[in-house]
């Protein structure tokens, strides 16, 4: 079955790791959605068009960093289970706000 290679996928983890998303604290979620969204969208068509799960622990790594951004920036937020209610929050009000919500709204 055609799916994206290991080669394609170790290559794509290392850019979303070199983002570093947790730093970015400065700014909002909207911004962050707008500054990735058209990158993932695009992995998500090329490689996702024929076999998607290949690509679904990419995503769930991307909601990670996203958790781990809002534990970051929002003091309020530094407990999981404060940060897990925020997280179920903002995925019920916002669905489409991230491209890879689509897929995986869940972040482990």
């Amino acid at each position: 079955m055609p799916a994206i290679s290991k080669e394609a996928l170790k290559k794509i983890s290392g850019e979303v790791r070199t983002w570093r998303l947790h730093l970015w604290i400065g700014l909002t979620f909207a911004e962050l959605a707008r500054r990735i969204n058209p990158v993932v969208r695009g992995w998500m068509q090329y490689y996702g068009a024929f076999y998607r799960s290949e690509l679904l622990p990419l995503l769930r790594r991307i909601s990670a960093y996203l958790m781990r951004w809002i534990r970051k920036k929002y003091k309020r937020f530094r407990s999981f289970k404060a940060a897990h209610k925020c997280w179920q929050r903002i995925t019920s009000q916002h669905p489409r706000l991230f491209a890879h919500w689509a897929w995986t709204p869940c972040f482990w």
